[in-house]
Formats: structure tokens, sequence, C-alpha cells
């Protein structure tokens, strides 16, 4: 790649809702040769698509694309939109518009590109690569750039994975956004208030072809996403996430990751400044079969007690095997130090309910750190029953009061769908 050439296309009249976009740029001569790339703005191709909506009030037309608010602050707020794309109010636009309308992207910003692209070809006989393109702000960077949105025909991502850089170093993680880097060029040319929304550039035909990937690749999935979340919005999307999860991967748990989540988990609040909160991280094998063994022989003579047949007392203990089957546990305990004694039965009670409350508001930070850290867990309260046990197979101080155990691990499978709850259900005003 030695040079290119980038230049708008004059000459285009005012798009309305089932104009033939390819025939209208054929039209204006934009001098297209083989392997040109064609850039068009995406608000011309709203237009041709009819997405005008009649919205005096925009809010509501930017609920109505609305996915996932990321992040909000006053009347601004970043979405994900229906095509996938995290943008500021959803790529809802009042500009460009009749008053009391505004424009929505492209319902498909692929398939407006393919539609170009073989209109194109049909009208001037070029296989050319079409790029559509929309306005967008970026995290940490100041101002606005063009990127893609859709593309047909054209390379969107160079994956130099595996290649050498100029002095030999292996590269593992360069992906270069072409699309992106083209479509930021088209805008130096076409300009915000020119009326130039389409531009071409010349010089680059090695980048044109049938491609079958368009501007979705340029989406990060959301396993991928380390930013996925917002401000405020991280806590509420943290805390709705968190869900019980029975089954892992066999992929080890970053024991960082899990301390991380504690640090989370102390910040809970604690009566008389207290920090009744301890947690056990049994990261050895042998820590994990010691605990479960003797857990499970405690539970099996107790259901022996209850008179459970061995069928019976067998399936029990493989319904209760989630412990076993994850990579990491942890044993939050209660420690209840800082108590004050009254003397009362009835004070005395409240008070280790105080410090019960607190333990568990400690292990709910604690299982929304870990879905932050894109961790699943179940609390499961079987140490409860056998606190004894416990302490002697993790040689544990006596006054310390297990409060369950935390299964950590990858969850093998998305989380079942989770009944919808109305928190208006749960409310009583007075």
């Amino acid at each position: 790649m030695t040079s290119f050439h980038v230049r708008a296309v004059p000459g285009l009249p005012e798009i309305s809702a089932g104009d033939d976009l390819a025939k209208l740029i054929a039209a204006a001569d934009p001098g297209l040769a083989e392997g040109d790339i064609l850039l068009v703005t995406s608000k011309i191709v709203s237009k041709s698509e009819g997405r005008i909506i009649e919205a005096t009030d925009r809010e509501s037309a930017i609920d109505a694309e609305t996915v996932r608010v990321v992040a909000r602050r006053g009347t601004l707020r970043i979405v994900e939109n229906k095509q996938g794309l995290v943008m500021a109010a959803a790529g809802v636009d009042a500009s460009n518009t009749r008053a009391g309308t505004v424009l929505l992207l492209p319902e498909d910003p692929d398939a407006s590109a393919r539609t170009i692209r073989e209109g194109l070809r049909e009208a001037l006989g070029v296989n050319v690569g079409v790029i559509v393109t929309d306005t967008f702000g970026r995290p940490w960077r100041s101002g606005l750039t063009d990127v893609a949105i859709g593309a047909a025909g054209v390379r969107v991502l160079d994956d130099l994975r595996g290649g050498t850089d100029a002095y030999g170093n292996p590269l593992s993680a360069t992906v270069v956004a072409l699309a992106d880097e083209l479509a930021a060029a088209g805008d130096l040319v076409k300009g915000k208030a020119e009326g130039l929304p389409v531009a071409v550039v010349s010089g680059l035909s090695q980048l044109v072809g049938d491609v079958a990937e368009g501007a979705r690749a340029l989406v990060r999935v959301a396993a991928d996403d380390m930013f996925r979340l917002g401000t405020s919005e991280a806590v509420r999307e943290a805390v709705t996430q968190r869900r019980t999860v029975r089954e892992f991967t066999e992929d080890p748990v970053d024991p960082g990751a899990v301390r991380r989540a504690v640090a989370a988990a102390v910040t809970a609040p604690a009566p008389h400044h207290t920090t009744p909160w301890r947690f056990v991280l049994l990261e050895s094998p042998g820590a994990r079969t010691r605990l479960l063994d003797a857990m499970r022989d405690a539970w099996i003579a107790d259901l022996r007690r209850d008179g459970k047949s061995e069928e019976s007392i067998a399936k029990r203990v493989r319904r209760g095997d989630v412990l076993r089957k994850a990579p990491y546990l942890v044993v939050p305990c209660l420690v209840t130090d800082g108590a004050h004694t009254y003397g009362d039965e009835r004070r005395d009670g409240a008070e280790r309910e105080m410090f019960v409350v607190a333990a568990g508001a400690g292990v709910q930070n604690f299982l929304v750190a870990l879905a932050g850290e894109r961790l699943g867990s179940a609390w499961v309260s079987s140490t409860m029953f056998c606190p004894d046990v416990v302490r002697e197979a993790l040689d544990l101080p006596a006054h310390w009061d297990p409060m369950g155990a935390v299964a950590v691990g990858r969850a093998a499978a998305p989380p079942r769908e989770r009944p919808a709850r109305s928190a208006d259900s749960f409310i009583e005003v007075r």
C-alpha cells in the first residue's frame, strides 16, 4: 500500500423515502472505478429507507430504539441499540430532518450496504466496496469521528496476529479496524454541514471483493468486552447479572479476582464499626476435598438418623454436589467479636441478628463483585448445618460461624431466564 485518494461526491439531491440511492449516486457521476470504496453517510440511507418518524419527544424515540442503557448523565444516555451499537442516544438524530421528526439508523446497515453495492454494479458495471458510516463519540477521547456501521464487499478487519513487526517481534493482539479508518478518512472530505454525504476512496482495491462479513464484525461481543458497563449502571448491571450457577467449566479461577471480590465484600455496613466478615478461600484441591468429604459424611449420618432410605440418601447427596463440581470454593464466616452483651434475651438476640444481616450484606457484595469479574457463583447454605465439622476440617477458630459456602467458577452454560419480578410487588408505602 503506497497511497490512496479520498474525494467527496457533489451533486446529490435531497433524499426522500423510497429513493434508489444507488441510482442517485450513479447519476451524480461519481467517477467510480473497479475496486473503489464508496462511503455513504447513514442519514441518507435512513431517509431513503423511510426511517423518519414523527416524534415531538425525541426521548421516547430513543427509548424505543434502546436495548440496554450503558451510562446516563442527566438527559444524555449512552445505550446499546437494536443494531448492537453502543452510542449516544441510540443513534436517533434530530438534525438534517424537518422539525417534529427524527431519523433512526437503518434497520440493517450491512443489508443497506449490500443493496447499494449491487445497485451500483448494475448501474455502472463496476465492482466496488460500500461502507455506511455514522458519527460516534468514544470513551476517553474528546471529539467525534465517523465509523463504519454497515459494509459490503470490503474487508472490515485486518487480522495481523501471527505475523511479526519490523523488528521481528510477534504480533499477538493486532487487529486493525480498516472500515473505521476508511470511514474517518471519508469524513474529512464529506464534512458535517457541507451537504456532501458521499465520498469515494481510490487506490485500495486490495480491500475490495466478495467479502462475507459486514460491519457487524466490528462490534465486540459481550464476552470479550471489558468495558461493557457504564457508571452507575455498572452497579445495577452487576446486581441483575448475578445469578446462581450450578454447572461450571473446568477453567481455573483467578485468585486475584476472588480477592478483589472480597475487597468489595468488606465494604458492607456492620454494627458498632466492626468487621464481622472472614472469607476462607479453599484454593487447594486437598482442602476442598477434606471439607466436602467431612460434610458429606455428616449429612449422610443426619439423613440416616431421620430414617431416610439409602436410595433416597444417594439421590440427595448427588443433588447437593454443586460445591464439589466447582473449581473454587469460599466459606464466608461470621465473627461477632464486637457484639454487645445486654444480659437480656430479646436485646442479645437482636444484637446477633444485626451481625447476621451484616454478614449477608458482605456475602451479597461478594457475589455481585464476582459477577462483575464475569464469574458465576452459587451461595449454598450447607456449612451452616454442620459448623463444628467445617471448623474442624478447615482448622478454624471456635468462634467463627460458617455462613454457607460459595461455589465459584465460569458458568458452563448461559443461565436460565429469571422470571420477571415487578418491584411494586415488594413495596409498601406508608
